[in-house]
């Protein structure tokens, strides 16, 4: 999945350059390179699909050539991911009925790939076995409003456990209680499950989108005019809330990944090298003095800064803008844009 436009990584992420296709950690290679480097262990290179919207399916094929152009697929309208989840779903099975599928976001960074290797041959394998619709599930670390939370029922000695309630981004209260409870999981958003599965859980939970994707047929020229014609129809609803949160028969995988959606901040400082005094600095030409905590991102590496007396703020200075705000604050980088958007053609800053 490769579809968002990453607003809370504003304003290094943009509508027309989103974090997905950006060397968030100065690796060299792009979130969503990094991710086809590492489903590709496990999926053979033409069974595996992008979806995103229709604007970034020039810019995903000029990132992954690999990937057969007919595997990337174009959303005409951001409907959240139980859509775009409904779709594939269908492609895949008419290719192959039995088939069983990941799904992965493009942005995600996974430091112990052994270990998500390990993980996703046994999700394959139960999934291949069983009704079970499986995520993997992260120890949360603080109380993020970002993510979604599994609590489960623990049996000893077992490598998967079931789901008890699975809750998708709460208040921040709800998500300390979460935290200070110990029964709860992150939701990673990497699930797996067959086909037939999760097209049964559509079915029953979201029958109305189902029943509009399910007119289509796929892998042939109607397929673009029919998704073009029921796109505005269907529900915006995530697959959390459309089917996770409701169905019975899912399962979570506990992994210890060393797991970020490095979707705020605050979860790119936590991975970026820091110097001596905490700061995480990415650009060439950035001098600190007095200052501890900090991110400090310049697009422009012809372009110098001098930063005193700041401590535990982020300050990212783009092309076409510059935001300075404690990182605690980061969360509310989304309200920051939707103001900005306000703006007399502020979206020109989007």
């Amino acid at each position: 999945m490769a579809g968002g436009i990453g607003s809370r990584f504003w304003p290094m992420s943009t509508q027309k350059f989103p974090k997905q296709f950006q060397d968030i950690l100065g690796t060299g290679r792009t979130m969503i390179q990094q991710t086809f480097d590492r489903i590709k262990q496990i999926v053979p290179t033409e069974n595996i699909y992008v979806i995103t919207n229709q604007e970034y399916v020039e810019l995903s094929h000029h990132q992954l050539p690999e990937i057969p152009l007919e595997n990337i697929v174009g959303e005409p309208v951001m409907k959240n991911t139980a859509a775009c989840n409904i779709y594939m779903v269908n492609k895949i099975a008419d290719r192959d009925p039995d088939a069983n599928v990941i799904v992965v976001p493009a942005d995600h960074l996974i430091i112990k790939e052994k270990t998500f290797l390990e993980k996703v041959e046994l999700a394959f394998d139960l999934a291949s076995k069983h009704d079970y619709l499986i995520t993997l599930g992260i120890t949360p670390t603080r109380p993020d409003t970002g993510y979604g939370y599994i609590q489960f029922i623990e049996k000893k000695e077992e490598e998967f456990f079931k789901v008890k309630t699975f809750t998708e981004k709460p208040s921040l209260e709800i998500a300390k209680a979460f935290l200070e409870s110990g029964d709860f999981l992150w939701n990673a958003g990497i699930f797996v499950w067959n086909v037939k599965s999760i097209h049964k859980a559509f079915q029953e939970f979201l029958p109305e989108m189902t029943h509009e994707f399910d007119t289509c047929e796929y892998n042939n020229d109607k397929e673009s005019v029919c998704i073009e014609t029921i796109y505005p129809k269907v529900e915006k609803i995530s697959i959390d809330n459309g089917i996770l949160e409701k169905a019975k028969n899912v399962y979570v995988i506990p992994a210890d990944l060393g797991w970020s959606d490095l979707g705020t901040w605050t979860s790119v400082y936590e991975n970026a090298e820091k110097d001596d005094n905490n700061n995480a600095v990415k650009s060439k030409h950035v001098l600190t003095y007095n200052s501890k905590g900090n991110i400090i991102r310049l697009r422009n590496n012809n372009k110098a800064a001098i930063i005193d007396g700041l401590e535990n703020y982020i300050v990212v200075d783009t092309e076409k803008a510059l935001l300075i705000c404690p990182i605690s604050n980061d969360q509310l980088i989304k309200d920051y844009v939707l103001d900005l958007k306000n703006f007399k053609k502020g979206e020109k800053f989007m």
